[in-house]
């Protein structure tokens, strides 16, 4: 009996894996059909609510205005992971970024990553040491963001001393590259399941650092390494940088000289904040999720794992934020 459930067992893992694999190769030839996103070039000002989508040269980006605007109002850039693309980061049902924009009143700009095909879809963002397509092309993501916060910032009422990043994976790795690029810029970022992968960081401004991961990643494994089983090219990935490493250095970096306080503890979760010299760094932990956005949906129907709901990121981002 034993060695028929073990066999069982096996049959059934293959078959997932087999199935795993349909389903990414139909998703590859559905990028590769696909036309690009209907978008203009950016109006010198925006005076309704609503989404648009724009472009930049070659690139495009969509914009979310909610109807009560803060004025001025903060905007959030929010970078979609490895793989994904401006409008699977903006759907609501994934991310409840639309909702929460409505809900807070700020500006969400979604920024498109590099992609092989005109669609923008399966786009990657040059953090560093990952990932794929932009970081082989040497993409100049840095510069592509700056000129979205500038265009954004002369049509809409935008407060520069709040003007934030967050990510998802690849997306969070490249917040970090702005938070050491962009720090005169940037107030703070929020990285969920995503690492510091830069290889030059000299901010030449405090900017304060929120880290969302989950202990058991399967992708951006919490003590350092990708994922064996989560990738289908390891050299499009790195040996990612742990947690723990990342918020050492940033705590380095912010001049942080007492410990880590926690600030919350509930089942499932817990969250530590430095309060450093002129910035704060924040960890959040959560048991499960995997690789994931805590309270949201997995945008993939078979990427394992559940979110998990012991902490809501969108909340806890907007909670960090609204505190310094």
């Amino acid at each position: 009996m034993r060695v028929f459930i073990l066999l069982f067992v096996l049959l059934t893992s293959v078959a997932h894996a087999n199935l795993r694999e349909r389903v990414k190769q139909r998703f590859f030839e559905r990028a590769q059909s696909k036309e690009a996103p209907a978008a203009e070039a950016p109006p010198e000002k925006i005076t309704k609510a609503g989404d648009y989508t724009f472009t930049i040269g070659e690139r495009f980006y969509k914009v979310h205005v909610p109807a009560k605007l803060k004025s001025p109002a903060p905007l959030l850039i929010v970078l979609h992971g490895g793989g994904g693309d401006m409008t699977i980061q903006s759907t609501e049902e994934f991310y409840h970024q639309i909702s929460s924009s409505d809900q807070r009143g700020y500006v969400a700009v979604f920024p498109n990553g590099i992609s092989a095909f005109k669609s923008g879809k399966l786009a990657t963002w040059n953090a560093g040491r990952c990932c794929g397509k932009a970081r082989d092309s040497k993409s100049d993501d840095v510069s592509f963001i700056r000129d979205i916060i500038r265009k954004t910032s002369s049509q809409l009422a935008i407060d520069s001393k709040r003007i934030f990043a967050t990510g998802m994976s690849n997306g969070g790795m490249m917040s970090y590259r702005l938070a050491c690029e962009l720090s005169g810029t940037i107030r703070a970022i929020a990285s969920v399941a995503g690492t510091d992968n830069t290889t030059e960081c000299k901010p030449t401004h405090l900017v304060s650092v929120l880290h969302i991961h989950a202990k058991d990643d399967d992708h951006v494994l919490f003590n350092g390494g990708a994922g064996k089983d989560a990738f289908r090219d390891l050299s499009q990935v790195t040996n990612f940088t742990s947690v723990p490493k990342t918020i050492e250095k940033w705590r380095a970096l912010e001049k942080c000289s007492t410990p880590a306080k926690r600030i919350l503890e509930t089942k499932g979760a817990y969250c530590e904040r430095s309060f450093c010299e002129e910035a704060q760094v924040q960890l959040c932990v959560t048991d499960t999720g995997g690789h994931s956005w805590p309270g949201g949906k997995k945008p993939s129907p078979i990427a394992k794992g559940t979110p998990t709901k012991a902490i809501i990121a969108n909340d806890v981002i907007w909670d960090f934020f609204d505190s310094l």
